[in-house]
C-alpha cells in the first residue's frame, strides 16, 4: 500500500481553510459575543469530544493564560479535563450528561456555553444545550458538516459558526483557525481599546 502523499494534505486542508473564509463576519460575531461576556463578568464554559475536547482544553489555555501578547486572565473553563467529574457522572447517570450536569451546576445566564462538534450529533452536547437553555446561558456552536441535530435546537440567543465540509480532520483544522481568530479579536479589543 502506497503512502499517503503530504503534499496533497497539505493541500487539501488550505482548500478547507479558504472555502470557509467566509466565516469571517461570523467569526467577529462570536468575537463581540465573546467580549461582551467577559465585559459583564461571565464565563464561557467550553466543551466537545475527542479531537475537539482537545480544542476545548486548547481554547480555554488561550484564555486563561494568554494568546500571543500578555493581557488580564479570562475565565475559559474547559468541561473535558476533570476526569474524576467526568468519569463519575458517566458511571452514576450516563455519558450524554458529562457535561450537562456540569453546567447544570456552574453557568449563569450571563455565560456563554461553547460547544465544538464536527457532526452536532452528540448525545451529551445536545444535553449540554438542554442545560444551557434551563439555566439561560447562551450557546455558541463550532459546527461542521450539515450542523445535525445541535443545529435543529438552537435559540435566538445562541449563534453557531458551521464549517462547510464532510471530512472531520478538515473541519477541525478549521475550527482550530476559528479559535485563532476569536483569541485574536478578543486580545485586540483588551489590550489595543
Amino acid at each position: 500500500m502506497q503512502s499517503p502523499d503530504i503534499h496533497s494534505i497539505f493541500q487539501a486542508s488550505a482548500d478547507s481553510v479558504l472555502e470557509n473564509q467566509h466565516l469571517g463576519s461570523d467569526i467577529h460575531t462570536a468575537a463581540n459575543k465573546l467580549i461582551k461576556c467577559f465585559d459583564n463578568q461571565g464565563k464561557v464554559l467550553i466543551c466537545g469530544n475527542g479531537g475537539s475536547a482537545a480544542d476545548a482544553q486548547h481554547l480555554s489555555s488561550e484564555l486563561l493564560n494568554r494568546y500571543d501578547r500578555d493581557r488580564r486572565e479570562l475565565p475559559g473553563i474547559s468541561l473535558c479535563t476533570d476526569g474524576s467529574t467526568l468519569t463519575s457522572v458517566a458511571n452514576d447517570f450516563s455519558y450524554s450528561e458529562i457535561f450537562a450536569k456540569q453546567i447544570r451546576a456552574l453557568a449563569a445566564p450571563q455565560d456563554i456555553i461553547l460547544m465544538i462538534t464536527t457532526s452536532g450529533n452528540s448525545a451529551n452536547l445536545l444535553s449540554a444545550l438542554s442545560a444551557a437553555h434551563e439555566k439561560g446561558a447562551s450557546c455558541l456552536i463550532l459546527n461542521g458538516k450539515d450542523g445535525g441535530k445541535l443545529a435543529q435546537l438552537l435559540t435566538k440567543k445562541d449563534f453557531e459558526i458551521r464549517v462547510k465540509g464532510n471530512i472531520t480532520a478538515r473541519i477541525q483544522e478549521v475550527h482550530g483557525l476559528i479559535i485563532h481568530c476569536l483569541c485574536e479579536l478578543i486580545d485586540h479589543h483588551i489590550i489595543d481599546k
